[in-house]
């Protein structure tokens, strides 16, 4: 039965991946990015996004906490996908999106970056890590009626983990959606802005739909 359970937790976590907040966010990150560096994202948002559950689960273990009070969870993941929305459209229309191409060994390579300047920076992977961590908290309430209902103990890392584990399936699978659109999309300047824009309008749409309903 422990097998079973960790399945329906594993089964939870895919389809929560599948939240149209989660994979706006995963987008907002993905979009411009190398293949390396979009599995990693996408990995470390899951990462970040688990353990964010598990800490919280544990304290409403031991701490009574109105319903009320954990719905502000839901209201954080909606300022966070409106606040990366605004941030996307600031940097398409203010000209910070950048692009150049070049080749080495015959292959065309192209670099996508924001600012003026180009410059390697880990600061993306980073941010996945803590967008995933502070959206975590708006899934708290459904994950742990999920548990409840399977299990019937205490939240512990294993089960965490397996949901962790359904929610990063989802999230590389998109993932390679994403980098579909790099590699055939963004190959103009024109063709990046178009696209960095409309990530922007999605997370506004998404995020302003979480906080109206």
């Amino acid at each position: 039965m422990e097998n079973l359970g960790l399945l329906l937790i594993f089964w939870y976590g895919v389809l929560h991946a599948f939240g149209p907040d989660h994979l706006t966010a995963i987008a907002d990150f993905s979009i411009g990015k190398n293949k390396k560096k979009t599995i990693t994202i996408t990995v470390l948002f899951a990462i970040g996004h688990g353990l964010t559950l598990f800490v919280f689960a544990k304290l409403l273990e031991s701490y009574h906490i109105s319903d009320a009070v954990l719905g502000y969870g839901d209201t954080i993941s909606s300022l966070v996908i409106l606040g990366m929305g605004l941030y996307l459209l600031y940097m398409v229309f203010s000209d910070k999106i950048q692009l150049n191409k070049h080749y080495h060994e015959g292959k065309e390579h192209i670099h996508i970056w924001f600012g003026k300047e180009h410059e390697h920076s880990n600061k993306d992977t980073a941010s996945a890590f803590t967008i995933g961590a502070l959206m975590g908290i708006g899934g708290v309430r459904g994950m742990l009626v999920t548990l409840g209902m399977i299990e019937g103990q205490s939240v512990d890392l294993v089960m965490v983990m397996a949901f962790a584990l359904g929610v990063m399936v989802i999230f590389v699978g998109f993932g390679a959606v994403i980098l579909t659109i790099n590699k055939n999309l963004l190959n103009s300047k024109q063709n990046l802005r178009r696209v960095f824009a409309t990530a922007g309008v999605i997370s506004l749409v998404v995020g302003s739909n979480m906080i109206v309903g």
